[in-house]
């Protein structure tokens, strides 16, 4: 499974992305002396300041990101912000003081700039001095084609990579590479692609997807890369990926985690509210037990965590192994009606908000299940890059339910699979529509 090693740093973009908002609208306050319209102002350099940030990438910024790349940025973001302020004020305002625009926009950027490079110059002391904010990483393939990359890793540990060991297949195997990076917690695998046939090439792949581990190769020096490509440079040296996951980026991760709140919080305070008084009463006067059943599943990086339901079975042993079934005996009358319109998944929206879970994602397994599917089906692992959901593609699909055959789930790490490399806010509203509508109709594989 992929570690948490490093991955904290995450966090820093989001956290970025407040702090220079509540920057550039506090000093806009007390630099702007002109207060007509100017909510709207505000609201306009918010839009400008992350629009810009987004299409410049200002906040791009990662660990083996150039300081000169950084300075490019914010000149970059410099000059189209002043260049837009000016250009709205002038147009909405037509007396305004140009030098109190251009102080504010300079003081802004100064303030901004001096908090970014703080955070990107600690981050790279902080891993040389404490050690912290690393990956561990091998690399396969003969020194003179890997020489650069060992080389960077082992002058910059600024960079916080952490070399663990080098592979050659003159003495070792495949095998042995793999099985050392899933004893050792390696989290990231650096292959040349000269020195590796299509087999081996397909073992790393496999291995990784189903291991949770980040996976990148070295070009050979001769070869033209595809514009499809992922390619990122450490120093000079071109490092390619080969499948680019849109929620890894924190922006993404911000709007995703931002819609889920919202969207949780309106489904406890309308619906559930009232609705677990009520399920309360009809739950427990047809059989003893609790009002809410609690499993655990396996989520985000294979982390486990308690997962919530309304208990709609008779008290059992087996809850934990079987999956329900058609005609199951252990089901209720009323444990029957809330499968069958999906109301028994609704305090999933407390594991939402609690951040375990999102609305939509690949749905969670129990984890004996998870354990089984992961040894018999190819990539199953992959689903576990992001967030298990209350709903997901697979679902809105009618892959939902029992799971009666290897079709079924295998269909369904398919559909898994996809919406991992292609999320976008869009395609979350569309499978939520598309559940909802289920739901109203009834699935047959909802019991």
């Amino acid at each position: 499974m992929r570690k948490e090693t490093g991955r904290y740093s995450g966090y820093l973009r989001p956290f970025s992305y407040a702090v220079d908002l509540l920057i550039i609208n506090v000093l806009a306050y007390f630099l702007i002396l002109v207060k007509t319209d100017f909510n709207n102002y505000q609201l306009f350099i918010s839009l400008v300041w992350v629009v810009t940030a987004l299409n410049i990438g200002f906040y791009e910024v990662y660990r083996f990101t150039k300081g000169v790349e950084v300075l490019e940025k914010i000149v970059k973001q410099y000059f189209i912000f002043i260049v837009l302020n000016f250009a709205y004020l002038g147009f909405f305002l037509k007396q305004f003081d140009p030098n109190q625009m251009f102080k504010f926009v300079t003081i802004a950027i100064a303030v901004v700039s001096f908090c970014k490079l703080f955070v990107y110059y600690f981050l790279k002391k902080y891993r040389v001095v404490y050690g912290g904010n690393y990956r561990k990483v091998i690399v396969i393939g003969k020194y003179k084609n890997v020489n650069q990359l060992l080389d960077f890793f082992n002058e910059n540990p600024n960079y916080g990579y952490k070399l663990i060991k080098t592979f050659d297949f003159k003495t070792d195997t495949i095998a042995e590479c793999l099985d050392f990076a899933a004893k050792n917690g390696i989290d990231e695998i650096y292959g040349a692609l000269s020195d590796l046939n299509d087999t081996q090439k397909n073992h790393l792949v496999d291995f990784s997807d189903n291991n949770l581990k980040v996976l990148k190769f070295l070009p050979d020096s001769t070869e033209i890369l595809s514009q499809n490509v992922l390619v990122d440079y450490y120093g000079y040296i071109p490092v390619i990926s080969l499948r680019r996951i849109p929620l890894d980026d924190p922006f993404n991760q911000m709007v995703k985690r931002g819609f889920d709140i919202l969207f949780s919080l309106a489904i406890i305070i309308l619906i559930l509210s009232w609705l677990v008084p009520v399920l309360a009463v009809l739950i427990k006067l047809e059989s003893k037990g609790p009002l809410f059943f609690r499993q655990k599943r396996n989520g985000l990086n294979y982390k486990e965590f308690n997962c919530y339901k309304f208990r709609s079975m008779q008290l059992n042993e087996i809850a934990d192994l079987e999956q329900v079934s058609k005609n199951d005996i252990r089901i209720t009358k009323t444990g029957r009606f809330i499968r069958k319109t999906s109301i028994d998944e609704l305090p999933q929206f407390i594991n939402v908000l609690l951040g375990e879970m999102s609305v939509v994602g690949p749905r969670p397994h129990m984890v004996s299940h998870t354990e089984m599917y992961a040894k018999s089906i190819d990539k199953f692992m992959v689903r576990h890059f992001i967030k298990p959901g209350i709903t997901g593609l697979a679902q809105s699909n009618g892959f939902r339910g029992e799971v009666e055959s290897k079709e079924d789930i295998t269909n369904r790490v398919k559909f898994d699979i996809f919406y991992v490399e292609n999320w976008s806010l869009l395609i979350d509203i569309k499978i939520i529509i598309t559940t909802i509508i289920n739901a109203i109709r009834g699935e047959v594989k909802a019991y």
